[in-house]
């Protein structure tokens, strides 16, 4: 029997009329094994018609996933108590043999289907399985990714309406041509809360060989919304084979004189200031986490992957989040999880007003002083809170470069880390080798008290998608160094740091001048204004920020404060480079020998610096070279 003779068993004649409507066997033989195996009690196929849309809004409160908050559109969510973040030690890499890959979880492949298939055997059983369509990146596009996804959670689908744009009909469009990711998940057995319950078998399996992700005993979104980071590995993947970038990414328009438009991308590990970043409220948002960048006729044109945010809401507040709060207070369609609710209205940590002394959270009814089982006092919400919502109902977002088939064109890229003693705030690379080198496979961030309980740990975290890696690094490196090659114009490359301090642990930067650092990237892109050149790539002059602080901030900018933070501090430059070979040279293979070249001329150019002025370096003494 074929598959879609199949599928005319295993559904009822409406859902099986959308199923063969598409046509693609492909598509049709995995739906018809996987119905056959997870044995749902009732089958609904999303098609891209609001009509489907709202079935699913519907059934996430009629099964109890979310509930209705007082706002209309605001729905809450719970994830069980111990199922609030990416469970990283369950998510692997299926890969033949189980070869071991540094810094990647790997497992082998012929094991882990086997396990993941017992574990999903009829666990569908008298529960209901959607079946979405959507794309990743724009439609009918250069960008355009199809993906399917089955899940038995309408809290899962629901958050997919919202984060992705729909893909029934690219799928139409597409039939036998599609090259399609595939997505199963299960929540598995739910509790009386409606959240997870067997966590001890809770898996994330990343097949590579078949672009395929099994999500099993989870429904926290970072383990269960295929399309985002567990795509992420799937894309990553497919962009070294291919020769493009699939990057841990914002995607941001930065607008210059005259009404000049210039879209930078820019990578930072968690904490660092992409988010404050991608949502300065002058400048205009197209994406705050993931971007495709393809060469187009030698030029790097970048798109968001998607159309909403998974947004992490703790310490987001009227003073240093306008935008955000502005959106999480009006009645469009948002989905909280994990916060505290009372009264019908959601509460977060650090939201800058009073939070009430009980209510309902991830731990069930709160209290003020309540603790958990291993005697943990459980704050009102999760650090962990989400909310997700579409893009669209942002007042700065750049929608036409958000739906724009050819992207945007990408004129600068940024690396930024958590950085108390090394990088000055902003700076520019000699070349996009120089670049992709000292400032994004170099990349590194200190972890803080609230991550670890001790500050101040380097973590190396090269373009911040160490945890999403699916390729050997040394491939992915070897891919951006060649990616410069197909470009006749290539992006300028940044490296800024918003956490430089005084010898007494003073900051060195302010909150807001991270906007001043974007409008002088902004102009470099263009030749707008001259840089010095230091030893390790281009810093701006004095008289040129003492201007874009009074133009951008209205701020007076002291020959004092440029002085610090533009110093170029050469001991713990030269230990950096230090510790970078090091990792490369010891835990990565087939690094490609430009790294070791690049950061030996760096080296150089630092010992010959020293040599000349010391180990503390006034950019004052480069200008007047």
């Amino acid at each position: 029997m074929d598959a879609l003779e199949k599928l005319r068993e295993l559904l009822p004649e409406e859902q099986f009329e959308k199923v063969k409507a598409i046509d693609n066997p492909e598509l049709h033989a995995f739906l018809a094994e996987w119905i056959e195996w997870l044995e749902p009690g009732k089958v609904f196929v999303c098609t891209d018609s609001e009509e489907d849309e709202q079935y699913v809004r519907w059934k996430a409160l009629y099964y109890g996933e979310e509930k209705m908050l007082e706002t209309p559109n605001h729905t809450v969510h719970y994830d069980n108590y111990y199922d609030q973040a990416r469970d990283k030690a369950n998510t692997k890499l299926l890969v033949p043999g189980g070869k071991e890959i540094p810094f990647l979880n790997t497992k082998d492949r012929d094991e882990g289907l086997k396990e993941i298939k017992e574990l999903m055997k009829g666990v569908m059983r008298g529960k209901e399985l959607f079946i979405c369509f959507f794309v990743l990146g724009p439609k009918n596009s250069i960008f355009t990714i199809p993906a399917v996804q089955l899940t038995d959670s309408a809290y899962v689908a629901h958050s997919e309406f919202i984060l992705y744009r729909k893909g029934y009909e690219e799928f139409k469009r597409l039939g036998r041509n599609a090259k399609f990711f595939k997505f199963v998940h299960s929540a598995g057995e739910l509790d009386e809360r409606k959240t997870s319950k067997n966590l001890d078998k809770r898996r994330i399996y990343i097949d590579l060989v078949d672009d395929t992700v099994y999500s099993v005993n989870t429904q926290y979104g970072g383990n269960t919304i295929g399309l985002k980071k567990l795509a992420f590995r799937l894309t990553i993947q497919k962009a070294v084979k291919e020769g493009w970038l699939s990057e841990h990414m914002f995607l941001m328009r930065v607008n210059g004189p005259n009404g000049r438009k210039t879209y930078f991308t820019g990578a930072y590990p968690s904490m660092c200031g992409k988010t404050s970043t991608a949502m300065i409220p002058w400048e205009n948002i197209v994406g705050d986490d993931l971007t495709f960048i393809l060469p187009v006729n030698g030029v790097a044109r970048g798109a968001n992957v998607e159309k909403g945010v998974f947004g992490i809401i703790q310490g987001v507040n009227p003073e240093d989040d306008p935008i955000i709060w502005k959106v999480l207070h009006s009645p469009v369609e948002i989905i909280f999880s994990n916060v505290l609710v009372k009264d019908g209205k959601p509460y977060w940590n650090e939201m800058g007003v009073e939070i009430p002394d009980e209510g309902e959270n991830h731990s069930g009814k709160w209290w003020r002083g309540k603790k958990d089982k291993e005697g943990n006092e459980i704050p009102p919400s999760h650090k962990n809170a989400r909310f997700t919502v579409s893009l669209e109902h942002f007042p700065n977002v750049d929608l036409e470069a958000l739906e724009n088939p050819c992207g945007v064109e990408v004129g600068g890229m940024i690396f930024g880390g958590r950085d108390k003693d090394t990088w000055p705030p902003v700076r520019e690379a000699f070349d996009w080798k120089h670049g992709v080198i000292t400032m994004g496979a170099s990349l590194e961030s200190e972890t803080t008290a609230a991550t670890l309980g001790k500050e101040g740990v380097r973590a190396f975290n090269p373009m911040a998608i160490l945890d999403f890696m699916s390729v050997p690094l040394g491939e992915y490196i070897e891919n951006y160094l060649k990616f410069g090659e197909k470009l006749r114009k290539t992006p300028k490359i940044f490296a800024v740091n918003y956490f430089l301090r005084d010898e007494n642990g003073k900051w060195l930067n302010h909150k807001l001048d991270k906007a001043v650092w974007l409008k002088w990237m902004e102009l470099r892109v263009h030749g707008d204004v001259d840089a010095i050149e230091t030893p390790i790539g281009y810093i701006p002059k004095y008289e040129d920020l003492t201007r874009l602080f009074k133009e951008v901030l209205n701020k007076d900018y002291s020959r004092e404060d440029y002085e610090k933070q533009f110093t170029i501090r050469v001991p713990e430059l030269l230990a950096k480079i230090e510790r970078i070979e090091k990792i490369y040279r010891e835990k990565v293979k087939e690094v490609p020998e430009e790294l070791f070249q690049v950061l030996e001329e760096e080296r150089r150019r630092l010992l010959e610096a020293r040599e000349k002025y010391g180990d503390y370096i006034s950019p004052f003494a480069f200008e007047s070279d």
